[in-house]
């Protein structure tokens, strides 16, 4: 018999996993660095920094590059290959609204933790209509280190007024897991632009194909 599960909270990433966002990031990123003349080896490069906060992703290129590279120049080219493609709206992950209407009918708490800036947070679950959703919203304006760190999940469920073990973490991404399971919680990956490494795997309690799968398995597991 599946052991049942006490949850007092459910923790939910941004980015990849409620917003179909990371392709957007991903392809921006790669059109970016193609319009300011790099083309070599680039795919793999932006496939290892989905999940991290931006300025990570930023001192990552500069280390890759050198100190030449064009940082500021790169930047306004993504923001303006980024609104390009999100200036029709943001498309939800499959799943995100049934999730999201099962948790408020169940009253569970519930709390966005992102790496993305408050701002940036805003925007995005703004235009993906769901930001009424959500009264608690952690982002990395709120913290000293962002994901993998577990900092902002243990903002988070202290917040809530709960301990990191009895909520539920649900990320897209390897770095996003590692901060969850590091803080305590129970941890559920849907993975998305970047499959599950084994060290991931063995973080997870269930790594999952969406988000109806997540609601499917709260409700084995009784944890709504």
């Amino acid at each position: 018999m599946n052991t049942r599960w006490t949850v007092d909270a459910v923790l939910l990433d941004m980015d990849g996993t409620l917003l179909d966002t990371e392709k957007v990031y991903f392809d921006s990123l790669v059109a970016a660095l193609n319009v300011c003349g790099y083309t070599d080896d680039i795919v793999a490069l932006c496939h290892s920094m989905v999940g991290l906060p931006g300025p990570v992703c930023e001192a990552m290129l500069r280390d890759h590059y050198g100190v030449a590279f064009p940082l500021a120049e790169v930047n306004q080219a993504f923001l303006e290959h980024r609104d390009e493609m999100m200036r029709s709206g943001l498309p939800l992950k499959p799943g995100t609204l049934a999730l999201l209407d099962a948790l408020a009918l169940a009253e569970r708490p519930i709390a966005i933790v992102t790496s993305s800036s408050r701002r940036s947070a805003e925007r995005n679950l703004t235009l993906a209509g769901i930001r009424n959703r959500f009264d608690t919203l952690l982002t990395l304006d709120d913290v000293a280190q962002g994901k993998p760190d577990p900092e902002l999940y243990l903002k988070a469920a202290a917040r809530l007024g709960v301990t990191p073990a009895s909520c539920i973490a649900v990320e897209d991404s390897n770095h996003g897991v590692a901060a969850a399971h590091a803080a305590g919680a129970i941890t559920l990956m849907v993975p998305d632009m970047a499959p599950p490494t084994d060290e991931t795997r063995a973080k997870c309690a269930a790594v999952l194909p969406d988000l109806n799968a997540v609601l499917a398995l709260l409700q084995e597991r009784g944890a709504l």
